[in-house]
């Protein structure tokens, strides 16, 4: 008898473990496979700079401040002009404000093409250094390292306003007007930069929506994530192959469904009702960044070096997409 519960116990057990493998094979997409080593240089110091004119020199920047909205619109559209873009400025009207996103167009005239997408705007009351200074700090160093390259493919950037509440998860939101006018177009994907600036390398600085997740992924908040939904999972894997390796930050992938608190959170949401691939690059926000939509949210918790890496990564995965 004790050999038959024995027995019972052991089943039970491969099984279960089975399922955990078989969620982890699909929704972490481990892979041994990775990009080359970047060769491409992104300065910590510049990265700063871009942070702190958002956060510190143009705050408050939420969406009552629309003079302030419109130095950062300025302050981008400058930089992606500077770095060889063709730039223009996106204007949409809510509850009687105008509003402005900014896109840069690098090959336009390319028949594939790629968008990458940060929002500036930040919540009321916090300087929104990480949410989301970081990102469009990315996206303009982004635009330099494309404006020195031959990509085989056109890149679209842009620069979303309206991402923070009261407007997120409506169509007044900036991406989700600028979703609703891509047209025609031959769209392989959307790359959203969405805080990308807060790492911690201590046990147990990293939490997850779910238990079962730590099982799969690191308990230090020291990586880099790639977010997506299930049905898009060949494109999330491409995005992190093609950061996997550019430099040696870690990098992880999920795939879960929108109901898991935080899979949607950021402007990617508004590309998948398109049937557009789309996924989010994050430092995982409140799930490690303890100053989310705080006033604490600062430019001097950021760290710097591995910002830039995030940017080589990006870059790299760009010219294998």
């Amino acid at each position: 008898m004790l050999f038959k519960i024995v027995k019972s116990i052991g089943r039970i057990t491969i099984a279960g473990a089975l399922v955990l493998f078989a969620v982890w094979l699909y929704i972490a997409q481990p892979t041994t496979q990775q990009n080359h080593k970047s060769s491409v240089h992104v300065d910590a110091t510049r990265l700063r700079t871009h942070v702190e004119t958002l956060a510190k020199t143009y705050a408050p920047r939420n969406y009552r401040e629309t003079g302030n909205l419109d130095s950062c619109a300025d302050y981008i559209f400058h930089h992606l002009m500077q770095a060889g873009a063709e730039v223009e400025r996106q204007d949409f009207t809510v509850e009687r404000r105008r509003y402005v996103n900014v896109i840069g167009r690098f090959g336009k005239e390319r028949t594939k093409q790629i968008i990458i997408g940060a929002h500036y705007d930040a919540v009321e009351g916090t300087p929104g250094a990480d949410d989301n200074a970081s990102g469009v700090a990315a996206l303009i160093e982004l635009a330099y390292l494309i404006g020195k390259s031959d990509l085989n493919k056109g890149v679209e950037l842009v620069a979303y306003s309206l991402e923070e509440p009261p407007f997120f998860g409506t169509d007044m939101m900036g991406s989700a007007f600028h979703a609703s006018r891509i047209g025609p177009r031959r769209i392989e994907g959307v790359v959203v930069l969405e805080m990308i600036g807060c790492y911690d390398d201590r046990w147990g600085s990293q939490s997850y929506p779910m238990a079962l997740l730590s099982l799969f992924y690191p308990h230090q908040g020291n990586f880099i994530a790639v977010v997506g939904k299930p049905d898009q999972r060949e494109f999330t894997r491409r995005v992190k192959v093609g950061m996997n390796g550019a430099t040696d930050l870690p990098v992880y992938s999920l795939n879960a469904p929108e109901f898991l608190p935080g899979v949607d959170f950021s402007d990617h949401r508004n590309y998948w009702a398109h049937g557009i691939n789309a996924v989010m690059i994050t430092d995982t926000a409140f799930y490690r960044n303890k100053a989310y939509h705080n006033v604490s949210d600062t430019p001097d918790r950021l760290d710097y070096s591995r910002m830039a890496k995030v940017v080589a990564g990006v870059f790299e995965a760009l010219r294998t997409l």
